[in-house]
């Protein structure tokens, strides 16, 4: 019994990540991305196709915890000040965009469809809260978070979080069998438990790991960043809250702990599998039959829906100053509607708004929506592609160097130098026609190519090169080229740029055969000077930064077998220094 019961739980789990193990590569080669790929799985092995699955809602709302997850970490990295600073694009843009769409949407449903008022609130106000699982994946995947077209995204998601409650309460206003009579108290209470996740996570959650750290046990460190994130989650949810907020305001809270980058490694491995899940489950819960016999309806429904709020989206971007190619940016992003239309669908027919049809039809709307935003993207990103000007720029093609670099910005321009000072030749790549126009001006010659591309690499000379210099300033880039060389060019040496202490811990597990923190030569060399400044002689001040050098290295080495947290005993201060400036494509990590 014991067996079978083991069984029913390792067989399932066999069945979703052998399907999103096929899938998923599938759909990445394809360029359709990943989200896509997870959808197609779930779809495919749901109670609609094959019917391995048959509770997909179960499974929906457990896999929620990857969006908690990842929500929690994207808190990690944004400090209160700066989540303060956000304000007004809280509560300015986003004001804005869900206010104007709910409108457009509920008109479209009354003018269109020939909805009721009620209905047509509910089946826009369900369209309009975006997919936070979806977007804030995008963004990280494109390295956008932290640059400021990411920071209003990020601003619009989490107003529309904000609205979950509000919505709700106008749901229960609305509906015939409450007759009015709730809001105010479920108000109050949900103000109450926010009050009391802030507090907590202020002034309580430092001194848990302080005394969890004594323990100096890993899994006691995991098992504390794990009650943390579920603790926040459950907080929310019993006041009706999202729990992907809850986990983003611990995540907040804890961005000016010590400990964070430790939480947050800990954390990594569940966030990733568990979103993973979360797309799988949204792809189970689409209906065939639902499609079939309603599929006019649902695509005149997903279309109106679609042009709608992307007319919005775009006019409300262009009004708040965004230029044309960052509105169609944000609109490609924020047109589907999101996982919180579950929830105030089901509500709905609840209290009696919609009935059971009305609630499949717009689930599948907003599930249809959900799959075709990775579709759309590309789309937009090919059209965002022919506004670039190539004028003036050549594509790297059948290029030959004893030397490929890629990325020509400061780093790259002042490693080339030391390498054209004795006569190397070298082929050098870039992504961005300005800067390659810039680069001719003064005389280089730069081609345009994407490095984390195979194809790219080919025709740029990796195939004979005898080494490759990665100097690109985004982490992910460089782990990516990194293990594309590895793997297809293993005659070249790899030499890699790297942003932090964390990034290059990266790239030594990775193979590299040598790798540079952007900054700590620098370092090194401002703190030499301030020692002479301070009347130190030379002798003294070259004993200094030997002891220095010597001390990281074996820290380095230390965290490379262990983690980030590992060879604190070598620094002369128990601190963890962090990069002063913030760095637009990766997470703020250890220098």
């Amino acid at each position: 019994m014991a067996g079978t019961g083991f069984g029913e739980i390792i067989g399932p789990a066999s069945v979703l990540m052998g399907a999103a193990a096929v899938a998923v590569p599938v759909f990445r080669h394809l360029g359709l991305g990943s989200v896509l790929g997870y959808f197609a799985a779930g779809a495919l092995v749901g109670p609609s196709a094959f019917r391995l699955f048959t509770d997909t809602s179960a499974i929906l709302h457990f896999s929620e915890l990857g969006v908690v997850m990842f929500l929690f970490v994207i808190g990690l990295e944004l400090r209160p000040h700066k989540l303060w600073a956000m304000r007004g694009q809280i509560f300015g843009l986003g004001l804005a965009q869900v206010s104007a769409a709910t409108a457009a949407l509920m008109l479209a449903g009354i003018v269109l469809f020939d909805l009721s008022s009620p209905i047509a609130f509910v089946a826009g106000a369900g369209f309009v809260l975006s997919s936070t699982a979806v977007i804030m994946s995008v963004l990280q995947d494109r390295g956008e978070i932290s640059t400021a077209e990411g920071q209003k995204s990020v601003s619009i998601l989490l107003f529309e979080d904000l609205m979950i409650v509000p919505l709700l309460g106008v749901v229960a206003f609305l509906s015939p069998l409450s007759q009015g009579q709730t809001g105010w108290t479920d108000i109050l209470i949900a103000l109450a438990a926010l009050s009391l996740l802030l507090g907590v996570t202020r002034w309580g959650i430092n001194p848990l790991f302080a005394l969890l750290a004594k323990a100096r046990t890993r899994e006691v460190m995991t098992a504390g960043a794990l009650l943390v994130v579920l603790g926040a989650a459950l907080l929310m949810d019993a006041v009706g809250l999202s729990m992907a907020m809850g986990a983003f305001l611990a995540g907040v809270m804890l961005s000016s702990s010590s400990y964070r980058h430790q939480i947050e490694s800990d954390i990594e491995p569940f966030r990733g599998l568990l979103m993973g899940l979360f797309f799988l489950a949204v792809g189970m819960a689409l209906d065939f039959s639902v499609v079939m016999a309603e599929w006019k309806l649902l695509l005149s429904i997903l279309a109106a829906f679609t042009v709608a709020k992307g007319i919005v989206v775009y006019t409300v971007a262009r009004l708040f100053g965004a230029s044309n190619h960052q509105a169609l940016h944000r609109t490609s992003m924020f047109l589907q509607g999101g996982e919180f239309a579950f929830v105030l669908y089901a509500a709905s027919m609840s209290g009696g708004i919609i009935d059971a049809r009305e609630n499949a039809l717009l689930t599948t709307v907003v599930i249809l929506s959900m799959a075709l935003t990775p579709l759309l993207m590309l789309a937009a990103d090919r059209l965002l592609i022919t506004e670039l000007s190539m004028e003036g720029v050549d594509v790297a093609h059948e290029q030959e160097g004893r030397i490929l670099l890629i990325g020509f910005g400061r780093f790259g321009q002042i490693v080339s130098q030391v390498l054209l000072s004795k006569g190397i030749t070298l082929t050098v790549i870039d992504v961005d026609p300005d800067r390659i126009r810039d680069a001719g001006r003064f005389g280089f010659k730069v081609y345009y190519g994407d490095g984390a591309e195979l194809s790219t690499l080919r025709q740029s000379g990796a195939s004979t090169a005898e080494a490759i210099l990665v100097c690109t300033d985004d982490p992910k880039t460089a782990l990516q080229i990194v293990t594309l060389a590895k793997h297809e060019f293993p005659q070249a040496k790899l030499l890699v740029r790297s942003y932090d202490r964390g990034h290059a811990v990266d790239l030594v597990r990775a193979g590299v055969d040598y790798q540079i923190r952007e900054t700590v030569e620098s370092a090194y060399l401002m703190g030499s000077e301030g020692l002479r400044a301070l009347g130190y002689p030379d002798l003294d001040v070259a004993e200094a930064s030997d002891d220095i050098r010597r001390r990281d290295a074996r820290r380095l080495a230390e965290q490379v077998q262990g983690d980030l947290m590992s060879g604190l005993d070598q620094l002369h201060a128990q601190l963890v220094a962090e990069p002063l400036i913030e760095q637009s494509t990766t997470k703020n990590k250890v220098a």
